[in-house]
């Protein structure tokens, strides 16, 4: 079901690359946020009326808070005088409302198909895979706490958001030069390069991007079900499988938490012990913080059960901590997971950043 709410745009909150967030006016003194994406509706004055979704709003579901602009009946964006000569032929979203046309990399249209129509391997490529979004700062800033010259590509999937507009983080880090680009992969859409799946997103972060670590993350926003199978973020494995299947060197991001009030978040997630130890089922790096304390013990106890159930698969990795907390303090976008900020879930950024510090340790060599 869509709930559907019309209104007035009565001002313009915000806008960051590819998005506007608007207030907008429902009547009866009630009103609420809203964003707008720009590829798809352009952007609307004030006074504009819209069509907005609200269910995940008023459920209390969704990041961010805000309902979804579908529609301003007056400010329709003019027609393409001849659609048939766009380049490209990648519908996203498809088959809803609001399915996009895009160039994707990998297809006949794209200057780079000539590159990638045979591309098969990765070169060895660190690819950091992670369960949420939150977790691409942390492993961005623990790269570059070691090494602050690495070119980064990050792979959006498709299990939370399908529009990478959504994500302050995303434009933030690439306004900052903390990204080299965005590459959106699946049903996701709106990144510096479009493509396919998963496996045509790598090969572009290596061989268009020239990128020295990918991330590969879902988009803002999971899906769970408090069932060990029922998360969007078993693609996590999946993308462990498809960066070994190309010759990377898959690096597993752990979730983890010292303060989330769920149980089966709290230390190791579930969630990693089902994508990483279930899901994957080729050989990878898994990075361990040096956590402090009864939780850093507890945190490496769990983490070496994960890894001896994989029969060898998984290879763990303690990665000292020193230095981090300063690298995702410095970085240029505000930390937040699940709505706790650093000094509410240390450990969870300090997982992430020591999962990019240990790339970092690859491109050395190590």
């Amino acid at each position: 079901m869509i709930q559907w709410r019309s209104g007035v745009v009565a001002a313009v909150v915000a806008r960051w690359a590819g998005a506007v967030e608007y207030a907008v006016e429902l009547g009866a003194g009630a009103s609420v946020r809203a964003i707008g994406y720009v590829e798809l509706l352009g952007e609307l004055p004030v006074g504009a009326t819209v069509l907005l979704n609200t269910t995940a709003l008023e459920r209390g579901l969704g990041t961010g808070g805000l309902a979804v602009v579908i529609a301003s009946p007056d400010h329709v964006p003019p027609p393409v005088a001849d659609v048939r000569a766009v380049p490209g032929h990648l519908v996203k979203a498809r088959y809803t409302p609001s399915q996009t046309m895009v160039l994707g990399v990998d297809e006949q249209d794209s200057v780079h198909h000539p590159l990638l129509a045979d591309a098969d391997t990765l070169g060895r490529l660190p690819v950091v895979v992670a369960d949420l979004h939150s977790a691409l700062p942390a492993v961005v800033a623990g790269l570059r706490a070691d090494a602050p010259e690495a070119r980064v590509a990050y792979v959006m999937t498709d299990g939370g958001a399908l529009p990478l507009a959504l994500s302050r983080t995303v434009a933030a880090l690439r306004e900052a030069g903390w990204l080299a680009a965005s590459i959106t992969v699946g049903q996701a859409f709106g990144g510096d390069l479009e493509a396919v799946n998963v496996h045509t997103g790598l090969l572009a972060a290596r061989h268009v991007v020239a990128a020295d670590v990918a991330v590969v993350a879902q988009g803002p926003g999971n899906l769970g079900t408090g069932t060990r199978w029922g998360f969007s973020g078993t693609s996590a494995g999946e993308a462990v499988n498809a960066a070994a299947t190309l010759g990377g060197c898959p690096v597993c991001a752990l979730r983890v938490s010292e303060a989330d009030p769920r149980e089966r978040h709290r230390g190791l997630s579930h969630h990693s012990h089902t994508a990483y130890g279930r899901v994957a089922l080729v050989p990878a790096d898994v990075p361990i913080p040096l956590l402090p304390g009864p939780f850093g013990e507890r945190l490496r106890a769990e983490a070496a059960t994960l890894c001896a159930a994989s029969g060898g698969r998984l290879t763990a990795h303690d990665v000292p901590v020193a230095g981090l907390e300063e690298a995702l303090r410095a970085a240029p976008v505000r930390l937040s997971t699940m709505g706790r900020g650093y000094d509410e879930d240390r450990a969870s950024f300090l997982s992430g950043a020591a999962a990019g510090r240990f790339a970092a340790r690859l491109l050395a060599g190590g």
